[in-house]
């Protein structure tokens, strides 16, 4: 039944969104001609977490994240990516776009634009309405401009490393936002500076602008290309110059990417289509995986990157990163979620009175798993959207005192009550406790756990921020383990298999390496988790940034073995 149901499932999704164009085969990157066109001037123990993550034991163990949010103990999305061509108030709808985007990076943003032939930039730390007002984005104008939002790491000189990034060399200036992560940057940045090449900044990205500063072939975008043939890993980038706008995707397509236009014939590039729709710009396709976009006066031409392999696509997009409004890989995200909640519905089925879900990114899929069931979905937890990352505790301590500052019980709909919570991930597992207690404080009968996805083993190498396996509670214990810890009555996870019957035919196109340890491209050496250090490696070497990384196993490792498995978590106190 489970089986019959989730091709059901997938079948519908792909008559609304038609995936199989959005991520092509490699033999047909492109599935139809691109023209240049004019622009305007202007308990229940159902999932065993059985395999662990093969290389856990030798990524080190993050230990400086935040205790002081609830957000903590979930992956963050780094970056959000936004570019537009021939639009008078370029960096103005830019600056909206980056607000649809702020959900994928909140610590940092930046605007470039160009006028005159000169690239102008601001940048800041903070949300995007904390770094530009109309006094900054006067200092902006132009047809053509790129942003970025990201999330960021802590330290005195984290300005330095907000993108967009600008750069001059010998035959002008380039700026670039990126959004992914390199994992062949400490190899690449080495060798750039033992040529002689500075670095700025701590940021793999720049890594790029050496690699096109130093390419000899002409016209630029061919630089672009010879510098991401040197690239391993996740990037969707946007370039700019003096008249082009350029964007680029990786040949595994990590990380989404997609085009749109105005009515005024803008072109505009984003990381989710949301942002199209706040600045009012029809989504017309994706940047294909290994696809190079030009726009220029001549219109947007196209040409491939380099011979690419399967696409490899974040499922956590539609897990939890993207806004349930955007279409993400070609799939509606709001579907997606809907459909993973009403597969844990048929299997993980329990006595219930009521469906709750931890909001924001849990709403979807409990509203999925409420309608499968035949239960009322009601709001049994109140977020507060105004709690910043620091704040004052009372001297008389009080107990889960960072999730009762994000998170409120409603008593009238929990008291009494068999209740179902639905939540998109557990990582650590130190936030599901608190709120599982929250729920039985305010008078919950029983706590029913659900988890909208696969348990996560395995840290993200391509543009996530996860925190080391060693934290991953699923990593180290069995569901029934994971049960016991967080205290629910039950607990359940979306099956892999499920997820991967629901996506049918377009299964093989996605990355699940978080959920199997199996890396599309495999981390060699030392890869950044990033956000995970506090220094942001400007006041030493490169070898001085010890946060979290993945170093080659050394033979005493190998033989070693992998961790006792019933270890414990401690607790991380919120």
């Amino acid at each position: 039944m489970a089986v019959s149901t989730a091709t059901q499932f997938s079948s519908s999704l792909h008559k609304s969104y038609s995936p199989s164009k959005a991520t092509p085969s490699p033999k047909s990157i492109f599935p139809f001609p691109i023209t240049p066109r004019k622009t305007k001037s202007s308990s229940v123990t159902l999932v065993a977490a059985s395999s662990k993550n093969p290389i856990s034991d030798v990524i080190k163990q993050n230990q400086h994240r935040n205790p002081a949010a609830i957000d903590d103990d979930k992956p963050r999305e780094e970056c959000g990516v936004v570019g537009i061509y021939g639009d008078p108030e370029a960096a103005r709808l830019c600056y909206l776009a980056l607000h649809a985007l702020q959900h994928r990076g909140q610590e940092g943003a930046g605007i470039v634009a160009v006028d005159n032939n000169v690239l102008q930039s601001v940048t800041g730390v903070g949300l995007v309405s904390d770094v530009f007002n109309e006094s900054k984005l006067r200092q902006l104008p132009g047809e053509l401009a790129i942003g970025h939002v990201r999330y960021s790491t802590a330290g005195a000189s984290m300005l330095k490393n907000v993108q967009p990034f600008v750069a001059g060399y010998r035959f002008g200036s380039v700026g670039v936002a990126h959004n992914g992560n390199l994992v062949n940057y400490k190899a690449l940045r080495a060798m750039l500076e033992d040529n002689g090449s500075i670095f700025n900044t701590s940021s793999d990205t720049e890594v790029v602008l050496h690699l096109i500063a130093i390419s000899k072939v002409r016209p630029f975008f061919l630089r672009i290309v010879e510098a991401c043939e040197k690239l391993e890993g996740a990037y969707s980038m946007v370039f700019l110059t003096e008249d082009k706008l350029v964007a680029v995707r990786d040949p595994f397509g990590f990380r989404p990417l997609v085009m749109g236009r105005r009515s005024n014939g803008a072109v505009v590039f984003a990381s989710e289509t949301c942002a199209l729709d706040l600045i009012e710009a029809t989504y017309e396709r994706e940047v294909y995986p290994g696809e190079v976009l030009v726009v220029d006066r001549e219109g947007v031409q196209s040409l491939c990157l380099m011979p690419h392999p399967e696409p490899k696509a974040c499922i956590f997009e539609h897990i939890y990163f993207a806004l349930p409004n955007s279409v993400v890989f070609g799939r509606s995200v709001y579907e997606s979620r809907r459909a993973f909640g009403e597969i844990l519905a048929m299997e993980a089925p329990v006595d219930c009175d009521v469906v709750i879900a931890v909001p924001d990114s849990g709403v979807v899929a409990a509203i999925g798993y409420a309608a499968k069931a035949g239960v009322p979905f009601q709001q049994g937890l109140i977020r507060s959207h105004y709690v910043g990352r620091t704040f004052i505790e009372p001297s008389q301590k009080i107990r889960d005192f960072g999730v009762k500052l994000k998170l409120s019980t409603v008593r009238a709909v929990l008291e009494g009550k068999r209740v179902v919570v639905v939540d998109d991930s557990i990582v650590r597992g130190t936030t599901s406790s608190k709120i599982v207690r929250l729920i039985k404080e305010a008078g919950a009968k029983e706590v029913h756990m659900r988890i909208a996805c696969p348990p996560i083993i395995g840290s993200c190498y391509y543009g996530v921020d996860t925190p080391s396996p060693e934290e991953l509670i699923s990593n180290r214990m069995s569901v029934e383990e994971i049960r016991e810890f967080i205290g629910s009555d039950s607990l359940a996870f979306l099956p892999l298999d499920s997820l991967h019957r629901l996506l049918g035919s377009d299964s093989p196109n996605y990355c699940y390496a978080c959920f199997s340890g199996n890396y599309p491209v495999e981390p060699k050496g030392k890869v950044n988790l990033l956000g995970d250090f506090v220094d942001d490696g400007l006041n030493g070497s490169i070898e001085s940034i010890n946060g979290g990384g993945v170093q080659e196993e050394t033979r005493s490792q190998k033989q070693q073995g992998k961790k006792d498995p019933e270890q414990r978590l401690d607790s991380v106190s919120l």
